[in-house]
């Protein structure tokens, strides 16, 4: 296949993903199914406990499903929303750290629709051990977090990492970490499998890090990035962090777009997010869900 025809066969799959194509998230929907509890990593700007039904971020949900209850709420939302392309499976774990109840998600679903695409967010952790699973489940979208490429850095983000039955801290921790990433996205690319890669810039930690880090994403063959900023989280060790800086946000995007291309209309979206980027409507399907009444804005 020519570089020509590669590009076409890349836009043709990103035209109706939401995350992937800036033009589609103004006309399609996604459903994230939260069947991934666990993860096998410790960041210091996550806690996954804290839930407030107003909050937008990674890692919260109001409820886990198992594959049986993800299938009824993916058919439940196919029928309401007739704009629905992607069914995406982004934690409130790790996708991959949940390789049993993730990959029964799927076939179910894929049992019921066989059009539907799949997309699937990871750590990358345990990623070279499935990529050739996740290929025969026609999963042709993965988004990965990478934000570093240097374990010194990676021991400042990353409290422990627990693989193959022990856990590790500090530079050892990230430098395994970091190494499956880079070998499981090269995979990935290799088999025609569309790769997003998330960095959340931490100012003075890895913010001045990341050109470095798009440049060696580039290299392995990855898609599209997305730069998001720190959210500081009640009860993580960053949580008195200061939050990133817009300004940075878009001065870093421009730079790394001159590498690759930068996605810009992230909304950091739950672990049960439903409906469109931005326009979220998980209230009509998820029990529950206005019962909040605390100022926390969704994003």
């Amino acid at each position: 296949m020519t570089t020509k025809q590669l590009n076409l066969s890349m836009e043709e799959k990103t035209a109706k993903h939401p995350c992937y194509s800036y033009e589609a998230h103004h006309k399609y929907a996604r459903l994230h199914l939260p069947v991934a509890p666990k993860c096998n990593i410790s960041c210091n700007y996550c806690n996954r406990k804290f839930d407030c039904v107003n909050e937008s971020r990674p890692g919260v949900t109001s409820e886990i499903l198992t594959p049986e209850k993800a299938l009824e709420r993916f058919c439940l939302v196919r029928e309401r929303l007739g704009n629905l392309s992607v069914v995406g499976i982004a934690g409130p774990g790790d996708a991959l750290a949940n390789w049993s109840e993730t990959q029964k998600t799927l076939k179910l679903i894929r049992e019921e629709d066989e059009n539907i695409t799949f997309c699937l967010s990871t750590n990358g952790l345990v990623l070279p051990d499935h990529v050739d699973e996740m290929r025969e489940f026609g999963i042709d979208h993965v988004t990965v977090t990478v934000n570093c490429i240097d374990p010194r850095i990676g021991a400042l983000i990353y409290k422990n990492v627990s693989y193959q039955g022990k856990t590790y801290s500090g530079s050892a921790g990230a430098k395994i970490l970091i190494d499956n990433q880079l070998q499981g996205i090269k995979l990935l690319t290799e088999k025609g499998v569309l790769v997003k890669i998330n960095t959340v810039m931490m100012e003075g930690i890895n913010d001045d890090h990341i050109p470095e880090i798009i440049h060696e994403m580039k290299e392995l063959g990855a898609f599209t990035s997305n730069i998001m900023p720190l959210i500081p989280v009640q009860g993580s060790v960053f949580e008195d962090h200061p939050p990133t800086s817009m300004q940075r946000i878009t001065e870093t995007r421009k730079k790394c777009g001159e590498n690759m291309r930068q996605m810009t209309h992230c909304k950091q979206c739950r672990a049960d997010a439903i409906g469109m980027l931005g326009k979220d409507c998980s209230e009509e399907f998820i029990e529950g869900r206005k019962k909040c009444s605390c100022k926390r804005e969704a994003g």
